[in-house]
């Protein structure tokens, strides 16, 4: 089927999945600052109350990749709705949740809207303008990193004036107009996959996520060398040969491992399992830092609100950034980008760990980590899309983001490990523990650097040719001349 150059209501479209997108980020990190309010109000411990972080981690790292693919098999903008949908759901449970049992598997619920992302890429790329999809990526890419940030901020005002439940209430209203949107104005895509679902693939690939993510995640409480979580990550490696194997072997594989194999895919991939295990890190445990009295040594002794605050820098430059990241590549490359982000990003990490005493210092890391975070995250987006011919869109981005999320889950419980190394008074980390930490998230990224280099240069445009006859010339024209020489 020809997709015309112009899309009447790709613009409605786009302000369809921006409300989508946001109401997931948000809740990636709206319970973050409030989880010792969620412990005592549900009398529950701090081991169990983690869970409301690991169920929602979880469910996304499986449902992610497996509901893009079947976005790519039946219609992305289905699949859209019934994410949102899910997303919804569980935010109604949580909302109503006064054990901390319901609350995890609300989260459980909450995490399949995590196929809102590799989704809402695939309709860009269907639906926009070829000249408007390297734009469109960029700013969905960076208000998915910009609600994390956001959900930060603004999770103590909403406490403070409410209650958590609030948290899931206000992400529930934006969902519900989001999914009620979805079904009136967003268009079917011509664009499909045949084929079934390869559920050896599914089970496998649900299998070694959630092996791996609970031995990580559980390893600061039960010690890295624990039978416990040595057992889980063997076990981890073990299914996760067999799923390849799987994948391999079948004619309909869930993720394409040729696909993953292509250079722009998994060098891009690996930078974003960096990034990842640093964003998430940060988040996590830059609140913690500033909340810290100040008879500890170090810290701020800061309020949640408080901390939210410093952390407002990154989010508004991570947005605006984001926003810019389409004309900063078209101009310098996508490839680019992402090193220029990756920089930044270090520099950050390098101001945590060894110049964290004032608050511009703070405000400066906060501002830096922003303009990283912003300029690599849709510029990885956008290499992702061009990267892969349309039917593979949904899954490819879907790993991407998936693997972010897996080295957010592993970051944060090396740092976690790191940072409860060696305790002071009154159980409070010592503060070298926190300059280690910050200093092994900049390291990481030093890594990622490297690993930008290898980022080819050039795009798939001779794949998407060969994959997208649908394309009239003249759109071909404007894609190998537009978007994919962003490259």
């Amino acid at each position: 089927m020809t997709r015309s150059l112009e899309r009447a209501n790709y613009k409605a479209t786009f302000a369809v999945l921006l409300l989508g997108v946001s109401a997931y980020a948000l809740l990636q990190s709206l319970v973050t600052p409030i989880l010792p309010t969620i412990q005592h109000d549900l009398h529950t411990s701090q081991s169990t109350v983690t869970w409301v972080l690991t169920a929602y981690l979880l469910s996304a790292s499986i449902f992610t990749p497996i509901l893009g693919r079947v976005g790519d098999m039946v219609g992305k903008e289905r699949m859209l709705v019934v994410t949102l949908g899910a997303l919804a759901l569980g935010s109604v449970m949580a909302g109503l949740a006064h054990s901390v049992g319901l609350l995890i598997v609300a989260r459980a619920i909450q995490g399949i809207g995590g196929a809102v992302l590799p989704l809402s890429f695939g309709i860009i790329r269907d639906e926009f303008p070829a000249t408007k999809v390297a734009t469109g990526v960029g700013i969905v890419a960076a208000m998915a990193a910009v609600g994390g940030g956001a959900g930060i901020v603004l999770a103590g005002p909403i406490v403070s004036h409410l209650n958590y439940h609030w948290l899931f209430w206000i992400p529930l209203i934006i969902t519900v107009i989001a999914a009620v949107c979805a079904q009136l104005f967003v268009p079917e895509s011509p664009v499909r996959t045949p084929g079934r679902i390869s559920w050896l693939a599914a089970v496998l690939l649900s299998g070694w996520l959630v092996a791996l993510l609970l031995g990580v995640s559980q390893a600061p409480t039960w010690g890295w060398a624990s039978s416990k979580v040595i057992g889980l990550i063997v076990l981890a490696v073990v299914i996760g040969v067999a799923w390849v194997i799987a994948e391999l072997r079948s004619k309909q594989p869930l993720i394409d491992m040729e696909m993953m194999r292509v250079p722009a895919v998994w060098t891009n991939n690996l930078v974003a399992f960096l990034f990842g295990m640093g964003m998430y890190s940060v988040m996590a445990f830059l609140p913690e830092f500033l909340q810290t009295p100040k008879s500890a040594g170090y810290g701020f002794g800061a309020s949640i609100i408080q901390s939210g605050l410093f952390l407002m820098p990154l989010t508004v430059t991570m947005f605006f950034f984001g926003l810019l990241s389409g004309r900063i590549a078209a101009a310098v490359g996508s490839k680019s980008a992402v090193i220029m982000g990756s920089i930044a990003s270090c520099g950050a990490y390098l101001i945590l760990a060894f110049a964290h005493e004032q608050p511009w210092e703070i405000y400066a890391a906060s501002t830096l980590l922003g303009v990283g975070l912003g300029l690599a995250f849709s510029a990885m987006s956008n290499l992702i899309v061009q990267a892969v011919p349309p039917a593979q869109t949904g899954v490819a981005s879907g790993m991407n983001a998936n693997i972010r999320t897996i080295g957010g889950a592993i970051g944060a419980a090396v740092m976690s490990s790191i940072v409860t190394s060696q305790l002071v008074a009154n159980g409070l980390p010592a503060a070298s523990g926190y300059t280690t930490g910050f200093a092994f998230l900049a390291a990481m990224t030093v890594v990622a650097i490297l690993a930008a280099f290898f980022i080819p240069t050039a795009t798939a445009a001779k794949a998407d040719s060969d994959h997208e006859p649908h394309l009239q010339n003249a759109e071909l024209a404007l894609l190998a001349g537009g978007t994919i020489a962003e490259g």
